[in-house]
């Protein structure tokens, strides 16, 4: 029955999901020549609230707790274990104050409406994946812009999506690289959960009536510790906190 009703709904959200992303092309595009980063920025913002409530077309829903007051006043590097492409806009919108960034395949940036359009010109680092030493460059780019503005980054250390929930090994090397650039970064672990079933089909038909949650957790002060041993705190507080839920 989930599945049947997956069929009829999917396509009334990918409707929805295509919808927005051609309209707010334009509107990207005006914000950022006549606004600049922030009309930019707010515009993405409110972009990914729509792209949020098409999720509600599946009978979906979003929930993001976060009490642990995370500060605004210096870089944050949001961790998070990473389950589909449905992690991205609740992310952006519910962290929209901290101006987190993201680190993106470069492909990325091309023939999407919207999303391409954002991934060039808001900020963030788009890495080849055969070019290691691209990668590194992008990445301490967005580590350069993360001191000087006070922006955030979030990154999936898992490198890629679980498409069954189950976390995989953190890797050190994106959070390293960003560390370097931005010593003052905060490091702040973030729990995803159920995201992996929208997609437990594919990607047609998606899988109606979840609860996708998003919990931020205790923050970690780098400090002076070796950064495997940064990575591990905050991939064994997500898996723990995962694991229990």
């Amino acid at each position: 029955m989930n599945k049947f009703f997956g069929y009829i709904l999917s396509i009334l959200h990918y409707l929805y999901f295509l919808l927005v992303l051609i309209i707010f092309q334009p509107i990207q595009w005006l914000s950022l020549k006549l606004g600049g980063y922030t009309a930019h920025k707010h515009a993405v913002d409110i972009l990914n609230a729509f792209l949020i409530s098409t999720y509600y077309v599946l009978g979906c829903r979003v929930s993001f707790t976060d009490e642990q007051h995370v500060p605004t006043g210096r870089p944050i590097i949001f961790v998070a274990n990473h389950q589909s492409m449905y992690d991205i806009p609740p992310l952006i919108w519910f962290l929209r104050k901290y101006h987190a960034k993201f680190i993106s395949k470069i492909e990325l940036t091309k023939g999407i409406p919207s999303i391409s359009f954002n991934l060039k010109y808001g900020g963030g680092a788009n890495i080849d994946r055969k070019d290691s030493k691209q990668s590194i460059v992008e990445i301490a780019g967005l580590g350069t812009r993360m001191k000087k503005n006070n922006w955030s980054a979030v990154i999936f250390p898992e490198g890629t999506r679980s498409k069954t929930g189950v976390m995989k090994t953190f890797h050190v090397g994106g959070i390293a690289t960003l560390l370097k650039r931005a010593p003052n970064s905060l490091i702040v672990p973030i729990a995803i959960e159920n995201s992996w079933k929208m997609n437990k089909y594919g990607y047609f038909p998606l899988s109606p009536f979840h609860h996708l949650k998003f919990t931020v957790l205790p923050s970690i002060e780098p400090a002076d510790k070796p950064i495997e041993e940064i990575v591990l705190e905050a991939e064994n507080e997500i898996r723990s906190f995962v694991a229990k839920n």
